[in-house]
């Protein structure tokens, strides 16, 4: 039978039978699902699919958060021969449609009443689809319940044992398994589609970057729409047997990590600098004795980082000291991590050096990766032995990277993408003639092959003097402030660097009032000169260390987060810089009056 990602999860769950796979909150409490009852659920839903109409080819959507059905409804649909197409539950009933439509999608399945409601408002806009399946009970009369859907594919199996079998078939290796639509910081999005042997192939490349087995746990919250989720959280922890626990929300993460006690955890470098921030926050409260225990065990840590890395012990007297600020300081981090985590996975965007060297020195390692959609997505990796802070990692084996003369990272691997969805031109302009996938990252490779980022292509900022600047580097330091929440730095053909703030609203009201200012809203906070001397102070301490092109000369206050639902930012967190500068225009340009 040919090697498939509906095929691999059926052998794992012949093996693993009434082990847990997967763990969801349900009345305020987990309940677990095991390997033989995810299975069954897949071959009734697929099936149930194929009563629909549902053949090989055909493409279904799934538009949903993260629960058991996700994981059910995309293997059934793979084990039909159908195509998934993953759709961010944030996305507006505007962009829903636009993907369903793209896709050519012949059914989609909805989780929510709010989700129905953006397929209910596209209405006759949507030429292909003809069947909507729900998760959750609603009132709705032209759509059909989940369980209705299962029940539906059971009574078929139980008429044709052998149908299953039959279907999951049907699909080989090279068929596209999933088309995933970037969210693009530029125009609409382009379905990525990938096949089954791009997956495999980097779910089976990624296996030496972090050791695990069938008795570790995967806290799952980032969204199973972005690929990073669905190979490395779902597929990759599938086949490795790892019980997946859902997230109620991105909101819970921090509750839910105290009730499933992770071993192994996914998330964009965001999450890493709030729980950092969060750390430094308490210790900050406590008393002074306290304080000094923390930052003494922190420089003990960092003390033996060095040795660490190098795979040896250290000095005796290193050691004990280490021992006694992991007893009496790092066992407090870890607790509040669940108290069982071994790794912390990063990907998604740059992880600031800084927060990664924190948590090893606090006993924490965080592996961080790079990739693309188009890639599958990792493309490099850190490995669990062999970390270089600072660095996106070591190319995974079979995986070939290279820089071009302009810096741009150049990739080619199986795991580089079939193309994009009737987009020949796109495909053209993204893998030239050669195979090499051309990433529009910016990077260097040093002697030992660790790549690392210094900017997107398309983002360098060349200042009037004909200087380079990679405004993400220095967003990246700056939302290490506990007081900066949002920043886009801002000075492409211009003289100096400005940029849009966005504060921790919460921590700076809670700082100017201290000082004596009053605000009755966000608007009148930011908009006041002490607000500004503070966050200003805030930011040129940061900057310190920049060379002078490289330093913001001043700054615009926002009285509002950039957001998905405006346009501002990506699903995946990514900056619309063209949206924001058109939106902000006129503010940008007072920075430049003198």
């Amino acid at each position: 039978m040919a090697d498939t990602l509906h095929n691999r999860f059926l052998n794992c769950a012949a093996r693993y039978g009434d082990e847990t796979a997967l763990k969801y909150k349900e009345g305020g409490v987990y309940r677990d699902i095991s390997w033989r009852a995810f299975a069954d659920a897949v071959r009734d839903v697929a099936l149930g699919l194929s009563k629909l109409g549902v053949v090989r080819g055909d493409r279904v959507a799934i538009l949903s958060e993260n629960r058991p059905e996700w994981a059910i409804s995309d293997l059934a649909i793979l084990s039909e021969g159908a195509i998934t197409v993953p759709i961010y539950q944030t996305n507006t009933a505007r962009q829903v449609a636009y993907i369903l439509n793209n896709a050519e999608a012949k059914a989609v399945i909805v989780s929510t009443a709010e989700q129905l409601q953006k397929i209910t408002e596209a209405g006759s806009d949507l030429t292909s689809l003809e069947k909507v399946v729900v998760m959750d009970p609603v009132s709705e009369g032209d759509v059909i319940p989940f369980d209705l859907l299962r029940q539906m594919g059971k009574e078929l199996h139980e008429q044709q044992p052998e149908l299953f079998q039959q279907h999951v078939a049907r699909a080989v290796t090279s068929d596209t398994a999933t088309i995933i639509y970037t969210s693009g910081t530029t125009g609409d999005p382009k379905g990525v589609m990938l096949t089954h042997g791009n997956i495999l192939f980097n779910c089976d490349a990624a296996g030496p970057a972090v050791p695990v087995s069938h008795k570790d746990t995967c806290l799952s919250f980032l969204p199973l729409s972005h690929v990073f989720e669905r190979t490395v959280g779902q597929f990759f922890m599938i086949f490795n047997g790892i019980t997946i626990a859902y997230a109620e929300s991105v909101d819970t993460v921090a509750e839910n990590m105290g009730e499933v006690r992770p071993t192994v955890m996914i998330s964009v470098p965001r999450l890493y600098e709030k729980m950092h921030a969060r750390v430094l926050e308490k210790v900050k409260d406590s008393p002074a004795i306290r304080q000094r225990i923390f930052f003494w065990g922190i420089g003990i840590g960092q003390k033996l980082t060095p040795y660490r890395l190098a795979g040896k012990r250290g000095p005796l007297l290193l050691q004990l000291g280490y021992a006694v600020a992991d007893h009496l300081v790092f066992s407090k981090i870890k607790e509040r991590l669940g108290g069982r985590l071994r790794y912390f996975i990063s990907g998604g965007a740059p992880l600031s050096q800084e927060i990664a060297e924190f948590f090893y020195a606090a006993g924490v390692t965080i592996v961080e990766g790079y990739g693309l959609t188009e890639t599958s997505p990792v493309i490099t990796a850190n490995r669990h032995d062999r970390i270089k802070f600072g660095a996106i990692g070591l190319p995974l084996d079979g995986v070939e990277v290279k820089i071009a003369e302009d810096g741009e990272i150049l990739t080619r691997s199986p795991s580089v993408m079939k193309g994009y969805f009737r987009n020949e031109q796109a495909t053209r302009d993204m893998i030239d003639d050669a195979g090499w996938l051309h990433t529009g990252d910016v990077g260097v490779m040093d002697e030992d092959g660790f790549v690392t980022i210094t900017d997107r292509k398309k983002d360098i900022i060349v200042t009037s003097g004909g200087k380079n600047v990679s405004p993400q580097n220095i967003e990246n330091l700056l939302t290490m402030d506990p007081y900066i929440s949002q920043v886009v730095v801002y000075g492409d053909r211009r003289k100096y660097l400005t940029a849009l703030v966005v504060p921790d609203f919460e921590k700076l009201t809670q700082e100017m009032k201290a000082q004596g200012l009053q605000a009755a809203s966000d608007k009148e906070l930011v908009e006041d000169p002490r607000t500004y001397a503070f966050m200003m102070s805030r930011v040129e301490t940061l900057q310190k260390d920049l060379a002078r092109f490289e330093k913001i000369k001043r700054i615009a206050l926002l009285d509002q987060e950039l957001t998905q639902e405006n346009g501002e930012i990506t699903p995946t967190m990514k900056v619309r810089r063209k949206t924001i500068t058109a939106k902000y225009g006129a503010l940008l340009e007072k920075l430049y009056e003198e």
